[in-house]
């Protein structure tokens, strides 16, 4: 029973002594972005647990006016200090692309842009705790989202030793202009950046537009809105051809040119958001409970679903596409819903790379105007033989052998009518 006072569920611990107003932490290590919400957070946990607040920022892609000054900010806001970790590749490698050799896509629609940033931004936070001496972490999700989730179940799959703090489902503050006169109180400074409309939230996968107009679904989004693609009216008029390396599932190549993860995913959203591909409106179903309207911007992601969607079809027969396509469904759940450390979902993505050992060649799109059309395909393990599927003669495949099959193949459906009309 030593490990109580560490319980991952509780945001208060038992032992208060010399603590805040809710108990007391050592030290706390917060995801930490500079806006308003998490400025604030660091003067509230030190008031609140008397503790230490070491933030961490992780560079997953999001555009580098984001980390700008942000060592100031935090040391501003009362942080002892600032942690920054470029997890680009990282975050490609080992999380995008895994979901990508899946094929998961959550609702049909969404390509989990946010959703596979949460665990490699968790696991991080849990690493940097240990660094430092942390005994909690901290993030700034609000209480009605998936974040929460997805940021909370990582830290207990990877430290469950790790007290969590969740100040948007403890403190009073309902607003944006309480959070003002709260930094104002506690001398903090806030930021002067125009406040967004819209909320979002970017990485090298994907660009999040929710809030504002956008939550009548009935109505169209601005124009201005979008910032990683042009609108498809305004594309070239030219096509663009591009062609994508895949070995085992994985892209390795774009037009020839061997990248690293990053590299290509940045390469492609500069080709396609010019051609305004990977704009998507849905209504999505969150996890807790309530639905929710988004729109998504995904250039290269989108390319690349494409391209690898259509080599599968050259490299994997018809039982295993249905097999890999229904594991897909339940792989973007899991994902979607913070699982991503879940021993099931580990277990899917083993199968996943084992099934997509063949699945190696090149794939060509055409991009026009915000339609990704592939033109293109080859690969040295394709199972498709022109010799065979020609309409000419085949030594292999014996048109007359159709009939046969037809009998057998169609025989349920024979006895049925027999028994129907009395036969």
């Amino acid at each position: 029973m030593a490990e109580l006072n560490a319980s991952p569920v509780t945001a208060h611990p038992l032992h208060t002594t010399g603590g805040g107003l809710r108990g007391k932490l050592n030290k706390v290590v917060l995801a930490y972005s500079g806006g308003l919400d998490t400025s604030i957070i660091v003067p509230w946990l030190r008031e609140n647990y008397g503790c230490e607040v070491v933030c961490f920022t992780a560079d997953v892609g999001q555009g580098i006016k984001e980390l700008e000054g942000l060592e100031e900010k935090a040391k501003a806001s009362g942080a002892c200090q600032l942690v920054v970790k470029d997890l680009k590749e990282e975050f490609v490698k080992d999380y995008v692309f895994p979901c990508l050799r899946a094929g998961a896509v959550y609702e049909r629609k969404y390509l989990l842009g946010t959703s596979m940033a949460r665990p490699v931004i968790a696991k991080a936070m849990v690493d940097v705790a240990k660094e430092v001496g942390a005994d909690a972490v901290s993030h700034g999700c609000t209480g009605k989202g998936n974040d929460q989730v997805r940021f909370e179940l990582s830290f207990f799959a990877l430290n469950p030793k790790l007290n969590v703090v969740a100040p948007w489902r403890e403190w009073d503050i309902t607003g944006r202009e309480e959070a003002i006169e709260y930094a104002k109180k506690h001398n903090i400074p806030v930021p002067v950046t125009k406040k967004s409309i819209y909320s979002r939230d970017r990485n090298l996968w994907h660009l999040s537009h929710e809030g504002d107009i956008l939550e009548d679904p009935a109505n169209e989004p601005r124009k201005d809105m979008y910032m990683m693609s042009v609108d498809p009216e305004d594309a070239p008029d030219q096509a663009d051809y591009v062609e994508i390396g895949i070995e085992s599932g994985l892209p390795v190549s774009v037009n020839g040119k061997r990248l690293s993860p990053a590299s290509l995913l940045a390469e492609l959203n500069e080709i396609g958001g010019k051609h305004g591909i990977g704009r998507i409106d849905m209504v999505e179903n969150r996890l807790v409970g309530m639905k929710s309207r988004g729109v998504y911007e995904t250039p290269g992601g989108t390319i690349l679903f494409a391209a690898a969607r259509e080599l599968e079809f050259l490299t994997l027969d018809r039982e295993t596409i249905q097999v890999k396509d229904s594991l897909a469904l339940k792989y973007a759940e899991l994902v979607y819903a913070g699982r991503w450390f879940d021993p099931l979902r580990e277990s899917m993505d083993a199968f996943m790379q084992k099934i997509t050992e063949t699945t190696t060649g090149s794939v060509t799109v055409k991009l026009y105007k915000g339609s990704v059309t592939v033109t293109s395909r080859t690969s040295p393990f394709s199972l498709y033989r022109q010799d065979i599927s020609s309409f000419e003669n085949s030594q292999i495949y014996d048109q007359a052998d159709a009939a046969g099959f037809i009998r057998l193949y169609g025989l349920p459906m024979r006895v049925r009518a027999m028994l129907e009309q009395g036969i």
